[in-house]
């Protein structure tokens, strides 16, 4: 049994009161639910690929600690833009300060900003754009409709992206996902760069939208894997808010209430990292207690909220169940 490292025994030993001391909890409730042969669901918000997450959630997929992974199209591409382009961004850590003016000229030197960080528009979109626009129209000459991680997952499979690799391929999570081929879902993918891309090839009359599957094919793809892996439960784990945990936490209550299959187990954990401040009618504000009624968790699950930055937050947890 691998024994712990140094940031685990730091966390031990100093984490132990208030958020600290829930990141502990929620960490060894993670573990606890593993050991007892629960899978466990991650989702991904807000720009946690930019934030270059990969360098230890590749690490976690590697070692089984992560099942499948609801995220936005944000954080499925800009993994893979980090991928090819890392050496091309630009940190700004004066990003508070800036004038319109200042946001104007990024925008004409082709650099997106993502609070300090700027993604590269043509190093990294542009550098996708082509490779990826070929395995879409491939599959579409050949009659084949596939989801949009699919696609991702057969342009980082097929090496071609490996002439422009600038960082260690280990810490790519995407990478690491796709020789699982672990299962993802990335609801309302259409508002990503690569969703609109594809929105302007069907607008051009260069694809056809049907080549696409849609969000209903991903809610009805979790739906089957959900009733397939139950068995021993699964957990939830929510990095944010948005619609990267409100897509696939809902699949208990649909299957339960709209399939009316009553034996449809609850999400048997849920731990949510935010900084989103308990407000009126915010999902990623709402506290856990409120998604028992949705039927989405029940009386009994285990609960957790970590409120603060989950760039610090979850490669915290990870590191501990790492063992790191």
């Amino acid at each position: 049994m691998k024994t712990n490292g140094a940031i685990t025994q730091f966390i031990e030993k100093y984490f132990l009161h208030f958020n600290a001391a829930s990141l502990v909890d929620a960490a060894k409730g993670y573990e606890a639910n593993l050991e007892k042969g629960s899978k466990m669901l991650v989702s991904l918000a807000g720009a946690m690929s930019t934030a270059e997450l990969g360098k230890i959630f590749a690490e976690m997929i590697r070692q089984d600690k992560v099942h499948i992974i609801s995220c936005t199209g944000a954080n499925l591409e800009e993994d893979i833009m980090n991928l090819v382009a890392h050496s091309h961004y630009k940190r700004v850590p004066n990003y508070r300060d800036l004038t319109p003016q200042d946001e104007w000229d990024l925008l004409e030197k082709g650099l997106n900003r993502v609070t300090d960080t700027c993604i590269p528009e043509e190093e990294a979109f542009r550098r996708l754009q082509s490779h990826i626009y070929k395995i879409w129209k491939d599959a579409e000459a050949n009659g084949e409709r596939y989801l949009p991680h699919e696609y991702m997952y057969k342009m980082l499979l097929s090496g071609v992206l490996e002439e422009y690799y600038e960082i260690d391929v280990k810490d790519s999570w995407m990478y690491a996902a796709a020789e699982k081929n672990l299962p993802i879902v990335c609801p309302g993918w259409e508002d990503s760069t690569m969703g609109n891309i594809f929105a302007s090839y069907v607008m051009k009359g260069e694809l056809q939208a049907s080549t696409m599957k849609s969000g209903i094919e991903y809610m009805t793809f979790l739906a089957d894997w959900y009733t397939e892996n139950s068995e021993n439960g699964i957990g939830f784990f929510q990095i944010g808010g948005g619609i990267a945990g409100d897509f696939p936490i809902c699949v208990v209550p649909m299957l339960y209430q709209d399939m009316e299959r009553t034996d449809t187990p609850f999400w048997n954990y849920f731990c949510q990292i935010s900084d989103s401040t308990t407000s009126y009618g915010s999902y990623s504000g709402a506290v856990p207690n409120e998604k028992i009624t949705w039927g989405k968790l029940d009386i009994d699950t285990p609960k957790f909220i970590i409120e603060s930055d989950a760039t610090i937050v979850a490669p915290l947890i990870f590191a501990y169940l790492l063992k790191m």
